[in-house]
């Protein structure tokens, strides 16, 4: 008996991890935006690795965002702390004012 001719599989794509933006609800692969985490004592930083422990958000490299997220206390609300400190805070807006606005239209 004949046996059924196999199919050839291409090349498997690699699974690209998606998040979603806290401020502009646009969804990106992960490596492409900002991880801020709240760690165990309450304070919150910019994680560059992505793989610190702690509750984590993400924003895009978009300063529209970074200040959206900051005015309208969604990073308070995603990290689940009543209030940033005041160190942090200034930190995070430090940052957002080093990143270039983007054209998310496409």
């Amino acid at each position: 008996m004949a046996q059924p001719a196999k199919k050839q599989k291409g090349a498997r794509q690699k699974h690209v991890p998606q998040r979603t933006c806290i401020a502009c609800r646009r969804s990106d692969a992960k490596r492409t935006l900002i991880r801020l985490v709240r760690d165990a004592a309450g304070r919150v930083s910019i994680d560059p690795t992505g793989k610190r422990n702690g509750r984590g958000a993400y924003l895009c490299n978009d300063p529209a965002c970074w200040d959206q997220a900051l005015r309208r206390r969604a990073l308070e609300r995603a990290l689940r702390v009543s209030a940033l400190h005041t160190e942090d805070l200034a930190t995070l807006e430090a940052f957002a004012l080093t990143l270039t606005p983007l054209n998310k239209d496409g």
